[in-house]
């Protein structure tokens, strides 16, 4: 299952610096608007810490985590939706994602230009929002005349131009779709789909923020408001670049210095992997522990029925329980099992 989280923000709030972090890879980081023109995909693993206590269990040669694809897309300015900028090139590539992850500059560095000259959180949030309402207002636009026409005589649309013309209300009054609830579990989402509606998306906030304040909590309640109920998440993008280069001992002694429990690209690759609807299930056995990526609701597979006797016997013996069972289990010491046994965790 490939899901992707598209990276937005206006020009200079850190994307590509963040990104760099949370991939580990070498894209241009420039402090000119445009430095990303072609999008960046990087391939981030989920942090389970289950993987690591299944794998010691069953001696697993290799430990495969879920991932999340993130895109690093060019930053955005107002007129985007009119083609200002590399607007149309950033809307094409942003209708891939399924979901949007907005970079906000909350940090101060009077030596990176903000494109409107001051550090406000707020009116960037308006801005990216705006320039998402007014595309999908344009394709409303275009189509709904067309269905309304269309309605008079094949009756079966009626449902489709109703709810065209509900999204065209909210947008109006300047809301983004998903908020708005008008496409979760409504049907309308069916109805909506081959429009590709930008603001159908779910959203998740970063805010790339100065070092003092990612332990300012009467700071982060101020942001969080903002941008509620959407998920806010909190980092210093040169400070998870730094955390990048580092081993985990001196990583984790940088953390502590700072007063964080964790790097900020661990809670975004959680956030958002959760934010695109997903969970895991867990499989484990010598060569590999792996979690494995299911739709939220769904039921973690049964292994397909062997023609062999010799394989059905092997799969009957598979066995299924919650993570807090093997949890408790794991903490006296025991046998690894032997190689033709698998295990399995529920979903979580």
């Amino acid at each position: 299952m490939s899901l992707t989280i598209g990276i937005v923000g206006l020009p200079n709030v850190g994307k590509s610096t963040m990104f760099n972090a949370l991939t580990k890879n070498d894209v241009l980081a420039a402090n000119y608007p445009f430095a990303t023109i072609e999008p960046n995909v990087g391939v981030v693993g989920v942090p389970d810490a289950r993987l690591a206590k299944l794998a010691e269990i069953f001696g697993s040669q290799k430990i495969l985590p879920a991932t999340v694809d993130f895109v690093d897309i060019a930053g955005i300015v107002r007129g985007a939706s009119e083609g200002e900028g590399l607007g149309n090139k950033f809307l094409a590539n942003i209708r891939e994602s399924d979901a949007i992850c907005q970079v906000i500059r909350a940090f101060h560095d009077e030596n990176v230009v903000h494109v409107d000259g001051k550090v406000s959180p707020k009116d960037d949030i308006e801005t990216i929002n705006t320039e998402l309402i007014l595309a999908d207002l344009q394709t409303i636009e275009k189509v709904l005349p067309r269905l309304q026409r269309e309605s008079r005589i094949k009756k079966d649309i009626g449902p489709k131009v109703a709810a065209v013309e509900a999204a065209q209300a909210i947008l109006e009054k300047g809301e983004t779709l998903f908020s708005a609830g008008i496409v979760q579990g409504s049907g309308n989402e069916e109805l909506l789909h081959d429009l590709h509606l930008l603001t159908t998306k779910p959203f998740l906030y970063v805010f790339n923020v100065d070092e003092d304040e990612l332990v300012d909590d009467d700071f982060k309640a101020e942001q969080r408001a903002l941008v509620a109920p959407a998920e806010a998440i909190f980092l210093n993008a040169k400070l998870e670049a730094d955390l990048a280069e580092l081993d985990e001992e001196e990583a984790m002694e940088l953390l502590e210095s700072v007063g964080v429990e964790e790097p900020g690209m661990a809670t975004l690759a959680r956030v958002g992997f959760n934010t695109l609807g997903l969970q895991t299930y867990l499989t484990a056995g010598p060569k590999e522990s792996r979690a494995w990526t299911i739709k939220k609701g769904a039921t973690a597979p049964r292994p397909p029925v062997s023609s062999t006797p010799t394989s059905r016997r092997a799969s009957s013996r598979r066995r299924s329980s919650p993570s807090r069972t093997w949890s408790r289990r794991a903490r006296s010491p025991r046998p690894a099992p032997r190689a033709r046994h698998a295990w399995r965790a529920r979903t979580t």
